[in-house]
């Protein structure tokens, strides 16, 4: 790599390395195989270790994209360039996942709120659950009482929760 830097090597193969701390602004041409095989961050990752100098660059990326979400991921690289946009495409098209849980991908558990769509409403949920867990942390007031039994079943471990914060 300091070979490729110093420009006495013109190519360099490498693996996913040169995902991060890489800095080689006479980088201009990227071609990434199997890139079906990489999640949307890492793709993006990757792109911007090429383009760093006055040059143009390029990336390529090599697919046999066959699942809707990896031809998803694929046309989201050829379509944004800014990483927050990229993020937002990699939420629609796995899903958020679990919000307490393990599962950091899939259908989330809300039933009407699309965390895209409705960014206002759940701002001003999430303020009013403050205001409740500030006011009755444990939910021991007798009009919470149906919350707090309702958030045992959904999440066993919800107690545990409320003890750490």
């Amino acid at each position: 790599m300091g070979k490729f830097k110093d420009k006495e090597l013109d190519l360099l193969v490498s693996t996913t390395v040169l995902e991060v701390g890489i800095d080689i602004p006479n980088a201009t041409c990227m071609i990434i195989e199997s890139a079906e095989r990489f999640g949307l961050s890492q793709l993006h990752q990757l792109r911007g270790r090429v383009g760093r100098g006055k040059e143009g660059s390029y990336c390529l990326l090599i697919s046999d994209a066959v699942t809707p979400q990896s031809k998803a991921r694929i046309f989201a690289m050829i379509k944004y360039n800014d990483g927050f946009r990229i993020a937002e495409e990699d939420l629609k098209i796995r899903g958020p996942g679990e919000f307490f849980g393990r599962r950091q991908s899939g259908l989330s558990e809300l039933k009407i709120a699309n965390p895209l769509g409705q960014m206002q409403l759940l701002k001003r949920a999430r303020e009013e659950a403050l205001r409740l867990v500030k006011s009755d942390p444990r939910f021991e007031l007798h009009q919470n009482a149906g919350l707090k039994e309702k958030l045992s079943q959904r999440f066993p471990e919800y107690d545990k929760l409320v003890m750490v914060g």
